[in-house]
């Protein structure tokens, strides 16, 4: 959250709690936007530009996320690209929808403009071929919605398939580092 960074306390846990990553929903923004005034200010002036709400919602969230990957960058480069990250998601409407995921991910990635960000995909059946392409174009992913070890094996067959994609093409892949983020606190 704004006050979260403002206050300086996300940079007090990187420094004193070991934090090295922090990730980032919608949800998690609807409840730091609502449950405060912090962002009352830059809210009016987005609204008196005549942005619509959605594009404030993203305005709003990447200039957070984007002053959190600053906070971790130092952690990015000591780990030499293997830690310190901050994860944003794709927006849960587009789950079924593989052009516009691809479109969005591509849109965070150029708006927050960051090494150490991972756009959040899900694993539905449209987004095993966004991550493909995603890794493909050299964007770092953090898979979601992984339930099964079935889903799981798809997930990494399209990141291999990405990777080999980007590595034909004469690109470098040692600078991707995506997850796979499964579920076990769901599986009972």
């Amino acid at each position: 959250s704004k006050r979260m960074l403002d206050s300086g306390e996300l940079a007090r846990r990187v420094e004193e709690d070991a934090v090295t990553g922090v990730t980032s929903n919608p949800t998690i923004f609807a409840k730091a936007i609502g449950g405060s005034d912090d962002y009352a200010d830059q809210l009016e002036d987005l609204k008196s530009s005549g942005m619509p709400t959605e594009e404030i919602a993203k305005n709003l969230m990447a200039g957070d996320i984007t002053r959190a990957c600053d906070v971790l960058g130092p952690v990015y480069t000591a780990t030499g690209g293997r830690d310190g990250f901050v994860s944003v998601e794709v927006s849960p409407t587009l789950a079924h929808d593989t052009d516009a995921t691809i479109a969005e991910a591509r849109d965070w990635v150029k708006q927050i403009d960051r090494d150490n960000l991972l756009v959040k995909v899900p694993a539905t059946p449209e987004g095993i071929p966004a991550i493909r392409a995603l890794i493909g174009e050299g964007i770092s992913v953090n898979v979601t919605l992984i339930f099964s070890v079935q889903q799981y094996q798809a997930v990494a067959e399209a990141y291999i398939a990405g990777l080999e994609k980007r590595a034909t093409a004469g690109f470098a892949i040692n600078t991707l580092a995506s997850v796979a983020s499964f579920f076990v606190s769901r599986i009972d």
